[in-house]
């Protein structure tokens, strides 16, 4: 009994200090978890910042708690994907417009530069992230929302900006290098769902998903069939799984290509729409780019 009420009364000082710290800070949340490293490396330690999804978490699907509403609510600034990837947040903030904040990223970038999408209720391919680019124009849209914001900590804001985006353009660099070693014809990505089309667009890849642009979208049997005759037809050495996607979907894939006597590998997990563990090198948006670039080019060499 004692134990328990020094853990509560441990729990109450921490939140105690905690709201100490925050106080007159800008209160911002973030959905995903790509959004929510990039909103810490520009904010650093002038905001509280509150990130509602998680590792492994699916974008797509998730819906927001009473919690998750609650800080919605109480937040000066809100930063998400937008272009239809949070599809089941679109009414909370749109209940918000004109009260809070929200500032929808993908919404912001040239639509002549993105992806269409027949399929998609955006019309636009969601997964802008993975275009370090569009990823570098995120960093600068959140620059000045939060200089807007909080004009005393603008220059901060500028500096953090100023080294993220170095540190953005050198993991372009690297992605190059190492994706070059990969042979053109070689460079066919297949995984659970369509996430990667930015990806491939930059890097030189054909990519290839399960499902379409959203989880959401159930593979049928003739998708597991076509997609196996074609990574037969093309003998791609492997296929891949995502994090945030169960692997079942790869798995019946594979089994396809097997029942039809070819053999294909599953080379690894992608991270596609979140991130890794936090305090993992894959729980930040440059380990996960490098990750899963390294994971690609070894499984398909």
């Amino acid at each position: 009994m004692r134990i328990f009420l020094t853990l509560i009364l441990l729990t109450s000082v921490l939140s105690c200090k905690k709201a100490h710290e925050d106080r007159g800070k800008v209160k911002v949340v973030t959905t995903t978890t790509m959004l929510t490293d990039l909103v810490s490396e520009i904010g650093g330690e002038h905001i509280s910042l509150q990130g509602l999804m998680g590792a492994g978490v699916d974008p797509h699907l998730y819906k927001a708690s009473e919690g998750d509403v609650s800080k919605l609510y109480e937040a000066d600034i809100i930063f998400y994907n937008g272009l239809h990837l949070e599809g089941k947040l679109v009414d909370v903030f749109e209940k918000m417009n004109g009260k809070i904040n929200t500032v929808s990223l993908g919404d912001k970038l040239p639509k002549t530069e993105l992806i269409p999408s027949e399929y998609f209720a955006s019309n636009y391919d969601p997964h802008v992230w993975f275009n370090i680019q569009f990823f570098k124009q995120f960093a600068q849209i959140v620059t000045d929302e939060l200089s807007k914001a909080d004009v005393a900590n603008a220059e901060s804001y500028s500096k953090n900006n100023k080294k993220y985006q170095q540190k953005l353009d050198a993991l372009d660099s690297e992605i190059k290098a190492t994706v070059a070693i990969l042979p053109a014809e070689r460079r066919i990505l297949v995984t659970a769902h369509d996430a990667f089309n930015y990806f491939g667009k930059a890097y030189g890849f054909q990519v290839v998903g399960l499902q379409g642009i959203s989880t959401a979208t159930e593979a049928g049997v003739k998708d597991v069939q076509n997609l196996s005759e074609f990574i037969i037809e093309k003998n791609i050495k492997a296929i891949f799984v995502e994090t945030s996607v169960p692997r079942r979907t790869i798995e019946a894939l594979q089994q396809s290509v097997l029942s039809k006597n070819h053999h294909v590998e599953i080379g690894g997990s992608l991270y596609s729409d979140a991130l890794g563990d936090p305090g993992s090198s894959e729980g930040t948006y440059i380990g996960m780019f490098k990750h899963n670039v390294n994971t690609i080019v070894k499984a398909l060499k």
